[in-house]
């Protein structure tokens, strides 16, 4: 059986301010969500985890294949009126966050599409909500904040002006990033460098 609710993404309505994005709260239900988390993979540092480098057990490994598989991109491609179907993907997990996380961006330029799926089976923290933002210097101008609370499903376009962050949030926070990348030949390349370059920086900002 599926563990992802392919007719609750078909129903999802594509908002438009302060950029494209839709919302999916129930797109792992319940039990899904637990049988999940079992297989959740064994991380112990605050850091974007690239799938293959880790591992984690069979339902885990279902969900990465539903969510990577051409059905998932077809659908989530008619709401954003593109083919990501023949689009190459990448896929990061976290499960924890530390200070330095959260600060406002845009995604890479090597991606179209981001997807984030949360897993923490509850979320009663005012923090770690991400902002979708209508600037990059304000974290109190956002247009919509989304909880990541387990089961939630969050599509957005990358654009120039698609500005995101989170408040400071230390503690456990899982999640999963599913990037649909253009077609440029060093598109994965290009944004492998760009994940180093952050994380160096976020380095350095933890020695201060």
């Amino acid at each position: 059986m599926p563990l992802t609710n392919l007719n609750a993404l078909r129903a999802a309505r594509v908002e438009t301010d302060p950029y494209d994005y839709l919302v999916v709260p129930a797109f792992l239900d319940t039990p899904s969500l637990a049988l999940v988390n079992d297989d959740y993979p064994a991380i112990y540092s605050a850091a974007n985890h690239t799938l293959e480098n880790l591992a984690y057990g069979a339902t885990f490994k279902q969900l990465m294949q539903e969510l990577q598989g051409s059905e998932f991109a077809s659908v989530l491609g008619k709401h954003f009126d593109m083919d990501l179907v023949s689009l190459p993907t990448t896929v990061t997990v976290r499960k924890f966050c530390e200070r330095t996380d959260g600060n406002i961006h845009t995604d890479h330029k090597s991606k179209v599409i981001t997807v984030l799926v949360y897993f923490n089976e509850k979320w009663d923290n005012d923090a770690g909500q991400l902002r979708l933002l209508r600037s990059k210097d304000d974290i109190e101008d956002y247009a919509a904040q989304i909880t990541p609370s387990g089961g939630s499903l969050l599509a957005f376009r990358r654009t120039d002006h698609s500005w995101h962050g989170h408040t400071q949030f230390i503690g456990e926070r899982r999640m999963v990033q599913l990037n649909y990348l253009d077609r440029g030949r060093f598109a994965g390349v290009s944004q492998r460098v760009s994940r180093f370059g952050t994380h160096f920086m976020k380095n350095v900002l933890g020695m201060r």
